[in-house]
């Protein structure tokens, strides 16, 4: 069978491993799934075409997730962090799609490089965040989203608060599908979507749905913050790696 993307097999099989990775994490903390995917895909090929794939793949496993995060989810925060989201989306959109392969993956894994950093610092905000800081968050969020990476933005905004595991997860799920049903149609306009994308969701959807099933039943085995804490150094190591290989 023909991958889509001029894959080859090896990094069809790379890509399948990541994908599950990534679906477990997200089934079990809400967030990490784009920037898990994407800076391992960065590693063996060009992530810009997989973004719009993986956006479709986030948005399918909130219908996995809905029922068990429905009453956890605070609504005003993500509200307004949706609306600062949809101020910057179509702008950084533009921009990204018109980078070329080595500048999209620099770009990339710098970014989540330094929000990586973020969250490892443990910065924490010392008073309660209104609605306009909050949209403002949601901004830089909608901004990094064009490289598929928006949620760290917001998990480092939430991390800094006082916010509970389950409201924390449910609220980055909403906010996460969110944002990318805002994303895909710009990445439509943009050429980031054609017939390939189709078949990368189809072929995705299977070890989707395995992932979010194995993480989503751990949910309450293992420590939030650790966890977290885990998922961050990690990517802060491939980033790093991935800068490292396109000096070198």
């Amino acid at each position: 069978m023909e991958l889509p993307f001029d894959l080859s097999t090896g990094q069809g099989a790379f890509l399948a491993a990541a994908l599950f990775a990534a679906a477990l994490i997200r089934g079990f903390s809400g967030f990490g799934f784009s920037a898990i995917f994407i800076i391992l895909a960065a590693l063996t090929t060009n992530p810009l075409p997989l973004i719009p794939v993986v956006f479709s793949c986030e948005i399918a496993m909130t219908a996995f997730q809905a029922r068990d995060i429905r009453p956890h989810i605070d609504w005003h925060r993500a509200f307004a962090l949706l609306g600062g989201a949809a101020v910057a989306t179509v702008p950084a959109i533009a921009i990204m799609a018109r980078l070329g392969e080595y500048e999209a993956r620099l770009a990339i894994s710098s970014l989540i490089l330094v929000l990586s950093l973020v969250l490892l610092s443990g910065w924490q905000v010392s008073r309660p965040v209104g609605r306009n800081g909050t949209a403002g968050v949601g901004a830089l969020s909608g901004i990094a989203n064009s490289a598929g990476v928006g949620g760290l933005v917001t998990a480092a905004f939430l991390t800094a608060q006082p916010v509970a595991p389950a409201v924390f997860r449910a609220t980055m799920i909403v906010f996460l599908t969110g944002i990318d049903i805002m994303a895909l149609p710009v990445m439509a306009a943009n050429g980031l979507v054609g017939p390939e994308t189709l078949t990368g969701i189809l072929l995705a959807f299977p070890i989707l749905g395995l992932g979010i099933w194995a993480g989503s039943r751990t949910f309450q085995l293992v420590s939030q913050s650790l966890f977290r804490r885990a998922v961050v150094l990690m990517l802060t190591a491939l980033s790093l790696i991935n800068i490292a290989r396109l000096a070198f």
